[in-house]
């Protein structure tokens, strides 16, 4: 006879129960292999701190320089020297402070000073009434006077002076000479001063400038005053 198994011990009829415990057992086996971890061991000498091997820090002496105090102010005694009264000389006398209103004198009494012997020369570029020169006489207006007469004058020296003579000096290039000259109250030239490369065309210039006309002379404030005039002479050496 085959003995019968009790169906009780049959295994197989739990199989999933052991396999669903098995992956439990599995799956938390691999939870706590990647949880795992390891230390190193190190001395334990190292972890200890040594109290003896601290140096204590000196913190750096710093010196303040001292301030030399400032020396006392130096006191100025003003030494005041007797000087002797001359007795020689003559005092002015002192002039009363009381005035009287009957000591004033009248405006009629009052003399205006004389005008000065020697009149003050205005430039031409100042004054109120041009020197008239000859031939400008029709022009009524200060300021076509005044361009009449330096065309005029322009025209003269162009006339008079003598351009070769510097080639005779052995100029070459183009000069130029200054002239300075007045037109005296009663319209004559006078004080002729020039400026030039060469003492020779100095002098050409002041015998040009002296044969001036006549002219009318120029007024300020309805006076006849003299009147200063400067010209430029330029001309030009043919090489």
């Amino acid at each position: 006879m085959k003995p019968k198994k009790n169906p009780k011990a049959d295994l197989r009829r739990r199989w999933v129960l052991f396999l669903q415990i098995g992956l439990i057992l599995v799956l938390f086996l691999t939870l706590q292999a990647f949880q795992w971890k390891t230390y190193d061991t190190k001395s334990a000498e190292t972890d200890i701190i040594s109290m003896n091997e601290m140096t204590e820090e000196v913190p750096p002496v710093t010196i303040v320089p001292q301030k030399t105090p400032p020396p006392p102010p130096k006191i100025i005694t003003d030494i005041i020297d007797e000087v002797p009264d001359d007795k020689d000389i003559i005092e002015d006398p002192v002039v009363p402070t009381d005035l009287d209103l009957k000591d004033i004198p009248e405006p009629d009494e009052i003399e205006e000073p004389e005008d000065p012997e020697e009149p003050v020369d205005i430039p031409i570029d100042f004054i109120e009434e041009v020197p008239i020169f000859p031939g400008c006489e029709s022009l009524s207006k200060n300021a076509e006077r005044k361009k009449c007469m330096s065309d005029k004058i322009s025209n003269f020296v162009n006339r008079e002076f003598n351009t070769d003579l510097g080639a005779e000096l052995g100029l070459t290039g183009t000069n130029l000479v200054t002239v300075m000259f007045i037109v005296n109250e009663k319209g004559l030239v006078e004080e002729i001063q020039t400026r030039a490369p060469h003492p020779e065309l100095e002098k050409e210039a002041r015998r040009v400038i002296g044969k001036l006309p006549e002219m009318k002379p120029g007024r300020q404030q309805g006076k006849p005053v003299p009147v200063s005039y400067i010209i430029p002479i330029r001309f030009k050496v043919q090489e």
